[in-house]
């Protein structure tokens, strides 16, 4: 064999795993097809999404944009580019430090595109169109999700855009409709409302971020509410049309909404296509891999983790994953719980939480009593001088 253990992705769970191999002593390689490292974590999702919201977080704590400078459209644009160059330089400073750390732990960077063909061997192409054969006794999956692009909507990466390319945006357009009321769609909604552009929100759920509790949902909602965000909830889309400089969105209910820009932000798709999973004998549904608790295949020697397996999809528990396979797959600690790591929310404000929600704990019928406080009612609170804020224990 090439190697002890091949990755696929160099996202933060094909990090963490390839360090936690190099750790055990095995001999790991990351295989990458894009030009630059670090997977939709570090290049068109996580971090970058998360250094241009602490530009419009600063905005909200200082009173915000719509007050200071909504006439000034120079200040506007202004606000706009610093966020994307923090945005960028955020992304180089990373780049550096997860290649050092990689190549200081011994981990061998692959570049090219990975498929099985068999079970314990992968073909990899480069961009050059380079050949070559790979073996290893373990093979962990960590090629991640992209954004879902239904066929029907026009997608253009200017007016039309999804969670990747409205990354790139250089003008900060007048108004915004976001389709979608998940996770991704309601960190969107915070750093633009907060950036001063006039957001609109069409979902097709009864609240935001429907699987958690309505009194915490609540809190986010009137603080989107206090920043002029418009909401269409259960409602669908039918059509999104490019209407001269701007878009036209028809709801199935027949309303029209017109605005400069579209982000639609419903659902993501896993990165698995090209791989040949079933040369490997490797189940997947929809491109989705079913792993077990172990992150182990079907075939007990692939194992796949963060994105690719679907919910939570978080950084974090791909870390975590990444970690747990590895030690699982080489003889370390038998069984390592994601359970109750930390889940945030990067909205304006915050929304964390630890373990099951009050709404996983009703649908198992587990007893639970719930305590509930303020962060305005706190010191913190009064001197971060914010009015919004709650905290619930669920136990």
């Amino acid at each position: 064999m090439d190697y002890d253990i091949l990755i696929i992705g160099s996202g933060p769970a094909g990090q963490h795993a390839a360090w936690q191999a190099a750790r055990m002593g095995k001999r790991a390689a990351i295989i990458e097809r894009k030009p630059k490292i670090g997977g939709a974590g570090l290049q068109t999702g996580t971090i970058p999404s998360k250094a241009m919201r602490e530009v419009a977080y600063l905005l909200s704590r200082s009173g915000g944009m719509r007050q200071a400078l909504a006439p000034d459209s120079r200040g506007r644009h202004g606000l706009l580019a610093d966020a994307v160059r923090r945005k960028e330089g955020v992304i180089a400073q990373q780049e550096s430090v997860i290649l050092q750390r990689l190549l200081r732990h011994g981990v061998a960077l692959i570049p090219g595109e990975a498929s099985f063909v068999d079970a314990h061997t992968l073909q990899v192409v480069d961009a050059s169109g380079n050949t070559r054969s790979l073996s290893a006794q373990v093979i962990l999956l960590a090629s991640g999700s992209r954004p879902r692009r239904p066929s029907n909507i026009p997608f253009d990466k200017k007016t039309v855009l999804d969670s990747t390319s409205i990354l790139n945006l250089r003008h900060l357009p007048d108004s915004l409709l976001v389709v979608g009321g998940g996770v991704i769609a309601c960190e969107f909604v915070s750093i633009f409302a907060a950036l001063g552009v006039q957001v609109c929100v069409v979902d097709s759920h009864a609240q935001l971020l429907e699987y958690l509790s309505e009194d915490v949902v609540g809190v986010l909602a009137d603080s989107f509410l206090s920043m002029g965000v418009e909401f269409h909830m259960q409602e669908r889309v039918a059509e999104i049309r490019k209407d001269g400089n701007g878009t036209l969105t028809i709801l199935e209910s027949g309303k029209q909404i017109r605005t400069e820009t579209v982000l639609y932000a419903q659902g993501r798709e896993p990165n698995s296509g090209g791989l040949n999973v079933e040369r490997a004998g490797v189940a997947a549904q929809d491109g989705w891999i079913a792993v077990n608790a172990h992150f182990q295949t079907n075939v007990p020697h692939i194992f796949a983790v963060g994105d690719l397996i679907g919910r939570p999809a978080l950084a974090s528990t791909g870390m975590e994953q990444g970690r747990a396979a590895v030690l699982h797959a080489f003889g370390g600690e038998q069984h390592v719980s994601a359970e109750n790591l930390p889940m945030a929310v990067y909205t304006i404000p915050e929304i964390s939480y630890v373990g099951k929600t009050e709404k996983e704990v009703q649908k198992e019928n587990i007893p639970y009593i719930i305590g509930r406080a303020y962060f305005k009612d706190s010191a913190r609170g009064q001197c971060a001088v914010f009015e919004i804020g709650a905290t619930d224990d669920v136990g």
